[in-house]
């Protein structure tokens, strides 16, 4: 998973969703091709309640000497974040929600590489679990996040079925005030999932408008990939 989308309406949002964060989420600009370093809207709580803020797509621990990683934190495996150097603390005490219309991944057993565009069956919006961390060093200060990853059998062949570890609006609030618990994400039952091949103009990370959204037929999806960057989906 190296991008997402963020294109928020009333009538997507779930049942179960607190109405003040499903407002404020519905107030964010439109974004179809949010890639790492990028700023997105984020689910979480300093210990007054949910709120909702733009942070950027890749964490930066707060220990970190500057502004930024060399490692890519975009994701965080599931299974390895409670004990990861970068990852243990928020783990502990700053989790978070990613609200997503869905996202893109690649298929990398195609010639070339094909992406997909990874959504609910039933049009609602998603959110995956993640964890966020405050860099406060220097000025301007950065809040930044990651989308923890698992496997998922839901996500449709030819896919690799891993990427983000979604929950129902409802067990929102659980998961980020709650104690943190491995089993509480791998127990909760994945929504139902489609995907459909989307164009390869995702590779550029000044393309973001709706039309990247448009189902495209592999064969003829022939576009000038030069300049693009070269950010394929890894299983994480």
């Amino acid at each position: 998973m190296r991008r997402f989308v963020q294109a928020f309406a009333p009538a997507a949002m779930p049942c179960g969703l607190p109405a003040a964060v499903a407002e404020l989420l519905c107030t964010f600009p439109e974004r179809y091709n949010v890639a790492v370093r990028k700023p997105a809207a984020v689910v979480f709580d300093r210990g007054a309640g949910l709120e909702v803020e733009e942070f950027d797509w890749g964490l930066v621990p707060r220990w970190s000497p500057l502004p930024e990683t060399r490692y890519t934190t975009v994701t965080a495996r599931l299974t390895r974040a409670p004990g990861s150097r970068i990852f243990r603390r928020p783990w502990e005490s700053r989790r978070c929600v990613v609200p997503m219309n869905g996202y893109y991944k690649w298929d990398r057993s195609a010639s070339p590489p094909q992406p997909y565009f990874i959504q609910a069956q039933d049009g609602d919006v998603l959110f995956a679990a993640g964890l966020w961390d405050h860099w406060e060093k220097d000025e301007p200060h950065v809040y930044s996040f990651a989308v923890l990853t698992h496997a998922n059998a839901a996500i449709p062949p030819p896919l690799v079925p891993d990427g983000p570890v979604f929950m129902p609006a409802d067990r929102i609030g659980r998961w980020i005030a709650g104690p943190p618990s491995q089993r509480f994400l791998i127990d909760t039952p994945q929504p139902l999932l489609e995907a459909y091949p989307v164009s390869r103009a995702i590779r550029s990370r000044d393309a973001d408008d709706y039309t990247l959204l448009e189902p495209v037929n592999p064969l003829e999806d022939a576009i000038d990939t030069e300049g693009f960057d070269d950010e394929l989906d890894d299983e994480e």
